[in-house]
Parts: C-alpha cells; sequence; structure tokens
C-alpha cells in the first residue's frame, strides 16, 4: 500500500471508531436509569427493546477499558467502563450455580442461560481491562476465574443438558478460536500465568483438526478425530469464523516472530476467502458447503457483519506481514463494498444484515448478538497495524 493509502485508511479507521461508532454507543445505548448498556437500537438510536444480552454487557465494557488502556485514559471511558462492570457484578451471575446469564430484563432479572460459557469469555475479557485500568486486584482475581470457568464448562459441562445425543459426537471450532483471543486478551491486561499454554493448545487443535490443506478449508465443525462428518453440520461452513481464527493466529504469529503460525494464518485466509467471497454480488456469504453442495440454513447467502468486520482484519494483517499485494487488493475491495453497503452514512454505525444483494434486510444496529464489539475491533486492530506501516514509512504515526 502506498503512504497516501495508508493516511486515508487511518483517517477511516481512527475517525469511524472516535467520531461514529463510539459516539452512536455512547450516545443511545448507556441505560442510566437501570445501568448498563441497551443494544437494541434502530438506525437513527431509538431503543425498540430494552432487554440487554450479557455478551454485549461484556463486549462493550471490554471495548472501553481497552480504549482507555491503549488509546487515551479518558475519563468518560473509563466511567463507562466501571458503568458495565458494575451492571455485570449486580446482575450477571445465578447465585445458585455461578454461571453467567445470556439473556436479562432491562433491569437485570434474568431470563435464560445458554449451554456454552462463551458469556464468561466476554466478561473475563472486561473485568481483565478494568484491572488494568484500575489496578483493582479483585477484577484481575475475576477475570482468571471466569476464565478457568469457560475452559472448563466447554471442556467438560456441568449441570446443563446436551443439546444432542451421542450418536453423532462432534466438536465446534468456536471453543479454540475464542480461547486463543481470550488468553491473549488477560495476558496483556492481567498477565494470566497460563495464557501461553491455552493459546498453544488451541492453535494446535485448529491446526491440527479443522484445517484441511489437501481440500484447501477450514472446517467450522468435525468428528472427536477431526475427520469431516459427512452430513449436513458437517459440511456447513463458515468462512468469517474461519477468517476470524486466521487473524488471532496471524497476531500471535506477528508477537512469536513464528512464520509457521503466520503461514498458517495467511493459508486460512487464503483458503476461507476462495470459498466465501461472493463473486456475483461481493461480500463475503455466511455459510458454505464444503463440495459446493446446497445449505439447509436459509440465511446462508446473507451478508453478516461480523465476518466483513474480521476478514478487514485479516487481509491488513496479512499484508503487514507478507507484503502481498493480494492482501491490500482484497482489503480494499471489501473495505469499499462494506461502505457501500453496510455503513449508514446518516445516522452512523453500521447495519448488521444485508440480503445477498447488498440490500438492507434490518435496521436494526444491535441487539443480542450485535453490538459495539466487531466493528470497533475491527476499527481499533486495523487503526494500529496502519500506524505500524506508516512507522515503517517513515511517515507520522500517532499511535502505538
Amino acid at each position: 500500500m502506498t503512504p497516501e493509502r495508508l493516511q486515508q485508511l487511518r483517517a477511516t479507521y481512527r475517525e469511524g471508531l472516535l467520531d461514529d461508532v463510539l459516539p452512536f454507543w455512547s450516545c443511545h445505548g448507556v441505560d442510566r436509569e437501570h445501568g448498563g448498556f441497551t443494544m437494541a437500537l434502530d438506525r437513527d438510536g431509538r431503543r425498540v427493546d430494552t432487554d440487554k444480552g450479557m455478551w454485549q454487557q461484556g463486549r462493550f465494557t471490554w471495548l472501553l477499558g481497552e480504549l482507555f488502556n491503549t488509546v487515551e485514559p479518558r475519563d468518560e471511558w473509563l466511567d463507562l467502563c466501571k458503568h458495565g462492570i458494575d451492571f455485570i457484578e449486580k446482575h450477571g451471575f445465578d447465585p445458585a450455580d455461578g454461571r453467567m446469564w445470556f439473556h436479562v430484563t432491562r433491569d437485570g432479572r434474568p431470563i435464560r442461560k445458554r449451554r456454552y460459557r462463551f458469556t464468561e469469555s466476554f466478561a473475563a475479557i472486561a473485568y481483565g481491562e478494568y484491572a488494568k485500568a484500575t489496578g483493582e486486584s479483585w477484577a484481575a482475581d475475576k477475570a482468571a476465574t471466569l476464565f478457568k470457568r469457560f475452559v472448563d464448562h466447554n471442556l467438560d459441562p456441568q449441570g446443563v443438558e446436551p443439546k444432542f445425543t451421542d450418536t453423532r459426537p462432534s466438536k465446534a471450532i468456536g471453543f479454540p478460536m475464542i480461547t486463543i483471543v481470550t488468553s491473549q486478551e488477560l495476558r496483556d491486561s492481567i498477565d494470566l500465568p497460563e495464557a501461553e499454554t491455552w493459546i498453544e493448545r488451541s492453535i494446535a487443535a485448529i491446526r491440527d483438526d479443522f484445517c484441511k490443506p489437501d481440500l484447501r478449508v477450514v472446517m467450522e465443525q468435525v468428528a472427536p478425530d477431526g475427520s469431516i462428518i459427512d452430513h449436513f453440520d458437517g459440511r456447513t461452513l463458515n468462512p468469517g469464523h474461519a477468517i476470524e481464527a486466521a487473524w488471532f493466529i496471524m497476531h500471535e504469529g506477528a508477537r512469536r516472530k513464528d512464520d509457521a503460525l503466520i503461514r498458517l494464518g495467511c493459508d486460512m485466509l487464503d483458503w476461507m476467502w476462495e470459498r466465501g467471497w461472493d463473486e456475483r454480488f461481493g461480500g463475503i456469504l455466511y455459510f458454505t458447503d464444503l463440495h459446493g453442495g446446497p445449505v439447509q440454513e436459509y440465511w446462508h447467502d446473507m451478508k453478516f457483519w461480523w465476518p466483513h468486520n474480521e476478514a478487514l482484519i485479516a487481509t491488513l494483517y496479512a499484508h503487514d506481514l507478507t507484503g502481498d499485494d493480494k492482501y491490500a487488493a482484497w482489503h480494499d475491495q471489501l473495505s469499499t463494498w462494506c461502505l457501500e453497503h453496510f455503513a449508514d452514512h446518516e445516522h452512523g454505525e453500521w447495519f448488521g444484515y444485508l440480503r445477498r444483494d447488498g440490500a438492507v434486510s434490518s435496521t436494526l444496529k444491535g441487539n443480542l448478538w450485535k453490538g459495539p464489539f466487531h466493528l470497533p475491533r475491527q476499527q481499533l486492530v486495523c487503526w494500529r497495524l496502519v500506524e505500524r506501516m506508516l512507522a515503517r514509512s517513515d511517515l507520522p504515526a500517532d499511535v502505538t
């Protein structure tokens, strides 16, 4: 990328984060009456539902702490981070078993849990950033405890009814990939002692069981021994998920100066870009089939916001680490498509759900699944990567 293009991207990502996305949520999503954050907002910020998802409480709280710790120590960010922590502390946990709720009312009364403990992983990184920002040791201890609960439960679920019988056992890529990024975050925020072990273990699981170099694919779900399950669920691929895991691995490779990890991440990106990019309409398809056949999920050809965020990070990371102009071209192609279709240039933020041709399917800016996480994280990570590339080109950089 030319220095001029890098300067354009710096402005796009920095201003998009600080002047568009963050103000949208700080203005419309903060619940001053009951605490926490309300995510079910229409395109103009109007609240359309008052329930709160705990995933998004943890994710937005993490973002606010991350910004305070790594961009600028603004009091408003720390105050909002504490606002999120207070709500999670008060309403996030079932006192009967310590597990976290997934879905609560506006004032924090529980509605449901899920079988999985991904809520704990997002809360863990939130507590980690709060601990780093404040020096509060109890918050660091809580982050470590929640991480342990997350991995223990995913390895040996207790107190929950399984979703499936044991007739066709399987495992999904979600657990190892979220373990990687959660460990990376807690390594940075609280110096989690076991972070390196969990990162290495999880990368090995993805490489050995989910990556199939002979087929140029990253599987979403496999049998316990890593073999392919030749049924609908086993053949269904999620390109965005695999590309997200790819940049987690690239990040680790860059930190360790490990060319093999960087190459693994780039291979995963290559394979799943080929399988996910929609040659007809542009953008990344949500699900595809291993053999190019039909997919049973009816939303398979929709364009969701988050795979595009993850692919923007992955393509920029790959270009930064390899210098390959192919990745720069993919990044620019994807960035242009996203700004034309996802970005709401009138009210700010991004729409979350598009039809295959890029038309808006829903005007919602948030719900139990979408909130201020994938998009602002992408803007922050891409901003940092651009700064790193600008620093190498001897042009001014303004963030580390």
